[in-house]
């Protein structure tokens, strides 16, 4: 399972939660194992070779993936497998200025559409650049009428995506970009606001100008070729001799907190770096990039493409967690070389959606090799990533990586031809390929490169899941070392999985103790390490990628404006093509359901005696504990008023050999009286929810799917939440049970039973809290509430609760993964 395997008395088992990502993502037909994936793999590749190279490549491609090199998604799930569906990870769809037809050879709106979604279908996902869009408000001369703008025509792309079941049973993912200088720049930053968008990741394109005006508290000018339309024509619109019009000049420094305040609130918009992406582009000469695909690692001309593959750092490791852990350069290297010619073939094996993407595959040949799990590595080899030494060997993997696979492209060029595109004395021009070693240029400029560019690293999600035993994701550190995934299965049941890193596990394996108390101090998580630690591993490992970085930086949820805003401006300082950074909007904790590290013989304890799981007949005698919160909640028939009473029991049990106590819930009440036709059903609801929680079945996971109810009349409006500006927002509700279990949370989250997003609050946790209110201690206050409506929802569980987490989405409800190159 792993290259250090031979270290082992006996291999790791795999993780459950890896061999079913792997059967429902990756394994095809018969197929039952990771070998059996990469058999097809090395043999459709292979296909494209000649015939008397087939046999040699076939085995070298099995090889190469044995050892640790893993293709990407599409290329996993699709390649050998004849349907018509893409092995490319990556596109870009250009959208021009008319509702219909082409201009200047770009389709019009609503044909960017239609393209689009030919592209979704056959499993591709895609960036836009809205930018050519007039501007609301501009003039149409065609039908004398005003245009609606970008925004606007961003939901039918919306609409579209969310129609689209892509191949291979995978969602659509879309990413829209907007200059910063177009005048709908605000509303394109507000767009989110309100849970609109949810099938796209939203960038904002930032050229050096803006930066430096906000940097000089400079004027900053928005400006579009389309002319304002009638009622638009103020003092502040003029035009401009190259024949734009300037709509409205703005503070700088105002646009840019607008951009930054959205997403400390938010987590969008991310922010691209457009002269810096431009000018580190190997065919500066041949093209203009203003959009990535949907998680930003590859920058894209109009119709391009790029396939995806990734080496798993941890099989290079050798000797780990002991003081002669070394990192095994010489095998990465041939390996990553092997992967080279390998996405090259995948240009070759895949189906193309549009003819104008293959035209630009078959002219660049544009590929993008990277790496995942680096935190899990550098753990492995005793560095800390947050430190220099960890970076130190981060930059390292990147240049050799770099080195190794322009190296291969070479001679595969020698072997095939360059791309056809390619001018020796131009490329060798460009910022990236004058930092090339000498020795390297040379052999560029004698034999040509097969591929444009060759360097890419991607989130890597559920390949990192399936292929590399949770080993962490791309260039991220691990969030957690070990966490819950709940997952929905096809008959309407919850299977909870027990997810670990690949290092925590391994380490454990070793014999090690893995209480987190006992954990050495290289165990650091995303969490545990400073905001700007994340910038400058990027900052670290950016120089030798010709493609760019997909990364979040996760911050707390309590990390101060004040320094969040100078992130984003220390990104572009730092020399970084983007930057997308997620904080849980107001809520304090984690962002997914962590659960507490076992050690090895705790591990292998039965808990037989839970506290949160004992049974209860009836209500003991005596008094409880209660607390009644008096609830106020709108809905199209009007403003309602109920009172909901919680009762708390004292119980205990034992957990891993030692006696606990905690407070849990234990009757839900409605006081009398309340007879109107909604609020039978509410009594009837507390009740069954006191049988649950006497039962010992989990109150949070009832509330969680009360939730999750929708009904006919609207939006509910129930509760507020709190900005990190002073403001309070109303929060929404898909229904009146919704937000009564809202209400119900709230009530917990404060008692501190179940934490902030609704999960439970683990036994240890509980027992501690409880010995706190024995001794009359102070309790923090309790953390505000997960914004409602304001994430997208769960296509697995229903929640509107789906954030962007290294790069991928996840749900905070159900943790589902997706959306993940």
């Amino acid at each position: 399972m792993n290259a250090n395997d031979t270290l082992f008395s006996t291999p790791m088992p795999p993780q459950e939660v890896s061999v079913d990502v792997l059967s429902e993502k990756y394994a095809k037909g018969d197929e039952t194992t990771v070998a059996h994936v990469r058999a097809r793999v090395a043999r459709a590749l292979a296909a494209h070779e000649t015939e008397a190279l087939r046999l040699e490549m076939e085995q070298r491609f099995l090889w190469a993936q044995d050892h640790g090199f893993v293709p990407a998604g599409r290329i996993n799930s699709a390649a050998g497998r004849g349907m018509k569906a893409t092995l490319m990870n990556c596109f870009v769809q250009p959208v021009g200025d008319a509702i219909s037809g082409r201009v200047d050879g770009v389709p019009g709106i609503y044909g960017a559409v239609a393209e689009s979604a030919e592209t979704m279908r056959r499993g591709g996902g895609v960036g836009y650049d809205f930018s050519a869009i007039r501007p609301a408000g501009s003039l149409v001369k065609g039908t004398q009428s005003r245009a609606s703008g970008p925004v606007s025509y961003m939901a039918v792309f919306d609409a579209s995506c969310r129609t689209v079941e892509s191949a291979g049973a995978r969602r659509g993912a879309q990413m829209g970009v907007l200059r910063i200088d177009h005048p709908d720049i605000e509303a394109f930053v507000a767009a989110k606001d309100n849970g609109a968008f949810s099938n796209f990741n939203l960038s904002v394109g930032v050229t050096d100008a803006f930066m430096r005006a906000v940097l000089d508290d400079g004027p900053f000018d928005l400006v579009h070729a389309a002319e304002p339309g009638p009622g638009a024509h103020t003092d502040s619109a003029w035009p401009r001799p190259d024949g734009t019009w300037v709509y409205r000049t703005v503070r700088a420094r105002d646009l840019w907190d607008k951009v930054i305040r959205s997403t400390y609130d938010h987590a969008e918009p991310g922010v691209l770096f457009l002269d810096r992406i431009n000018g580190e582009n190997n065919l500066h000469y041949a093209e203009t990039l203003a959009a990535t695909n949907p998680c930003g690692e590859q920058p894209l001309p109009p119709y391009g493409c790029c396939d995806l593959g990734s080496l798993d750092l941890t099989r290079f490791v050798r000797r780990p967690f002991t003081a002669e852990a070394s990192f095994d350069f010489d095998t990465m290297r041939e390996v990553a070389a092997v992967g080279v010619r390998m996405l090259d073939l995948a240009l070759d094996a895949t189906e193309w959606p549009l003819p104008q993407q293959a035209e630009e595959g078959r002219n660049k040949r544009r590929v993008g090799m990277g790496f995942l799990g680096l935190g899990s590595a550098l753990v492995m080899l005793g560095l800390r990533y947050d430190a220099d030494e960890g970076r130190a060997f981060a930059a390292d993997v990147a240049r050799e990586l770099r080195d190794a696979a322009y190296g291969a492209s070479v001679e595969l060029a020698r072997e095939k031809g360059a791309f056809p595109l390619f001018d020796a004395e131009r490329y060798l021009d460009g910022a990236f390929a004058r930092r090339l070693p000498d020795a390297l240029r040379e052999r560029i400029a004698t034999y040509g490169i097969r591929n444009s560019h060759l360097l890419s690293i991607a989130p890597t999600g559920t390949i990192a899941l399936a292929f590399a035993d949770n080993a962490s994701n791309g260039i991220e550190p691990a969030f957690s070392w070990t966490y819950q995934r709940k997952k929905r299965m096809p008959d309407d049941s919850t299977r909870t999985y027990e997810v670990a890193d690949h290092a925590w596990r391994l380490y454990r394996h070793l014999g090690h103790d893995v209480g987190a108390d006992a954990l050495p101090r290289h165990f650091v998580t995303a969490l545990e390490m400073a905001a700007h630690d994340h910038l400058r591993m990027m900052a670290a490992v950016q120089p030798y990628v010709d493609g760019a970085i997909s990364k979040t930086v996760n911050v707390p949820a309590d990390y101060p404006y004040e320094d969040f805003k100078d992130l984003y401006t220390d990104a572009w300082l730092a020399g970084l093509k983007g930057l997308a950074t997620y904080r849980p909007n107001d809520v304090t904790g984690s962002v997914l359901s962590v659960a507490p590290a076992p050690t090895a013989e705790e591990a292998d304890e039965d808990d037989d005696d839970d506290p949160l799981r004992k049974r209860f007949e009836s209500r003991p005698p005596g008094e409880l504990e209660s607390v009644t919160s008096k609830v106020e909640y709108t809905t199209q028939e009007g403003k309602k008023t109920v009172y909901l009473t919680i009762s708390f029991m004292r119980v205990e049990g034992r957990l891993r050999g030692r006696t606990v106590a905690i407070e849990r819930p234990f009757e839900f009440f409605m006081p009398a009286n309340q007879r109107s036709e909604g609020q039978q059903w509410i009594t009837s609801t507390m009740r069954l929810l006191s049988l649950a929680a006497r039962a010992g079945g989990s109150v949070a996971k009832a509330l969680a799917d009360m939730r999750a109810v929708v009904w006919e009349k609207g939006p509910v409006r129930c509760g507020h939440l709190t900005r990190a500006d002073g403001v309070q927002v109303p929060v929404y509700h898909d229904s009146e049970v919704a937000a009564i279990a809202y209400m119900l949370q709230q009530m917990l989250i404060k008692r501190g039973f179940l934490e902030a997003y609704g999960n439970q609050v683990p036994v240890e946790r509980l027992d501690r809290l409880l010995a706190l209110r024995g001794t009359a201690q102070a309790l923090p206050d309790a953390p505000a509430p997960a914004p409602a409506g304001t994430a997208a929802k769960c296509p697995e569980c229903g929640a509107r609760a789906l954030h962007k987490v290294d790069g991928c989405t996840r749900c905070t409800a159900c943790h589902y993964l997706g959306g993940c190159a």
